[in-house]
């Protein structure tokens, strides 16, 4: 009898991935479209209030970044999640596909 693959595992690493990467990719995505767009943040130090825009470059890096964190989830599931070949049961002689060529 064939026995199937536990997946339990992978689909764990696989919400646990998606949650953690997810959770940060939204906010990563978030802030960076915030600096493209020059939002001005408030900053308030020792009762002083300032309003600065988020520097372009980093905006754009947080961008970037939310794209690697969204891709990480994918990446886990489909490598835990794919069906593997057997490569035959111990003990088990496999034949070749081809014909031996002729001893000499």
């Amino acid at each position: 009898m064939e026995q199937k693959p536990k997946k339990t595992g992978a689909i764990i690493a696989t919400v646990v991935a998606s949650l953690i990467c997810g959770c940060t990719a939204i906010i990563a995505c978030i802030f960076g479209g915030m600096g493209v767009a020059q939002v001005p943040f408030t900053t308030t130090v020792n009762g002083y209030s300032t309003q600065q825009p988020m520097a372009i470059w980093l905006g754009v890096l947080l961008l970037c970044l939310s794209v690697i964190f969204i891709a990480v989830p994918v990446v886990v599931g489909v490598l835990t999640l794919r069906n593997k070949k057997p490569k035959g049961t111990p003990g088990e002689v496999l034949l070749p596909s081809e014909p031996l060529p002729p001893a000499s």
